[in-house]
């Protein structure tokens, strides 16, 4: 009975016929791919990071990472292949470039207006 419950699990046991997906070198290649992936949207998903999503786009760009973690290529380097193939919207760390100025300043201009509403309606009292 015992033989016939260890051949069942043997069988039927998916980790033993798992192997690691994303093999890497050391620890650190490992932690600077799960740091990557965090930091770089999904293409075809609303809001995700390529870590929290399964499409088959995010499946093969988290392929192309470990291969060019790899390859020893730098984070800099991998952000920017990302980005040039897919567009600087994958990135969650927009650059500050003419095009992004209403992004980064449109918040600190608004709190500015704010304040200067609020000191004129004090004076007003």
């Amino acid at each position: 009975m015992i033989k016939i419950a260890l051949s069942f699990l043997f069988i039927f046991s998916t980790n033993l016929y798992s192997e690691a997906y994303y093999e890497f070198d050391d620890i650190e290649n490992e932690a600077r791919f799960y740091n990557l992936i965090k930091e770089i949207r999904c293409p075809k998903c609303t809001s995700g990071s390529l870590a929290s999503s399964n499409a088959p786009v995010s499946e093969d760009l988290k392929k192309a990472i470990s291969q060019m973690i790899a390859d020893g290529k730098s984070d800099t380097e991998i952000k920017n292949y990302i980005s040039d193939r897919f567009g600087k919207d994958t990135l969650y760390d927009t650059p500050v470039e003419p095009n992004t100025y209403v992004l980064w300043y449109s918040p600190f201009i608004f709190l500015i207006l704010c304040l200067i509403v609020f000191f004129i309606r004090e004076r007003a009292k």
